[in-house]
C-alpha cells in the first residue's frame, strides 16, 4: 500500500507535460491526468464515487456480451500530451487482454465518469469535449448528488449532441454499446 503525502509533491520535469513524463510521477495517492500537456490532479475517491463507479461497473459487466469488457481506471492515451484515467470503459475483450500500459482511442466504446465536488467542471466540460475529440462514440456522466441522474451522450460528427437525462425512479433502456435497461438509483443502491 503507498503512503500519501500530505505535503507537497514535487514533480520530475516541467510542463507542458507528455504521456511520457506521468511515467516518472510519484506513486502518491493522486490521479495524474493530461489535457494539452497541463495536469489534471484528482486526490482518491469518497466512498460514494466508489460505490457509484461499483455498480456502474456491475451494471455494464451484466450486459455486455462476451466478446466486450467493462473496466474501470485505465489508461487512455489519446495523444503524446493527452491521457485521462476514465472511471468506466467498455471496450472489445481482446483489446482489453492485449493492452498492456494504455489504451488508445479507437478501442474504446464507451467512456464513464462519476461526478464529484472536486472533477466536476472538467467532467461536465472538459472530458467530454475531448472525448468526443478523441472520437470516443459514447459518453456517460453519471452525478450522485442529482438523485442520481445519467446523461448520456452520444458522438456526431466530432462533438456530443445534448446528452439525454435519465434520473432515478426512471428507466434507462440504452442501445450503445450493447443494449441495457436498469434505473439510476441503483448506482447508490
Amino acid at each position: 500500500m503507498s503512503a500519501y503525502n500530505f505535503g507537497p509533491t514535487i514533480l520530475p520535469g516541467k510542463p507542458p507535460f507528455t504521456v511520457d513524463d506521468l511515467f516518472g510521477f510519484p506513486d502518491d495517492g493522486n490521479r495524474y491526468e493530461l489535457c494539452d500537456g497541463s495536469l489534471l490532479v484528482s486526490p482518491p475517491h469518497t466512498v460514494r464515487h466508489q460505490v457509484a463507479l461499483k455498480n456502474a461497473l456491475f451494471i455494464l459487466d451484466d450486459a455486455a456480451t462476451h466478446d466486450l469488457a467493462a473496466l474501470m481506471q485505465v489508461n487512455f492515451r489519446a495523444s503524446d500530451t493527452d491521457c485521462y484515467i476514465p472511471d468506466l470503459v467498455v471496450m472489445p475483450r481482446n483489446a482489453a487482454f492485449s493492452t498492456e500500459l494504455m489504451i488508445s482511442p479507437h478501442d474504446i466504446l464507451l467512456i464513464g465518469e462519476i461526478v464529484g465536488h472536486t472533477t466536476s467542471k472538467q467532467d461536465k466540460g472538459l472530458k467530454p469535449v475531448a472525448h468526443a475529440e478523441a472520437g470516443i462514440p459514447t459518453y456517460w456522466r453519471i452525478e450522485p448528488d442529482e438523485g442520481p441522474t445519467l446523461y448520456v451522450y452520444q458522438l456526431h460528427g466530432d462533438v456530443y449532441g445534448p446528452p439525454t437525462a435519465y434520473q432515478a425512479g426512471t428507466t434507462a433502456k440504452l442501445t450503445a454499446p450493447f443494449p441495457v435497461s436498469f434505473d439510476p438509483a441503483q448506482f447508490l443502491d
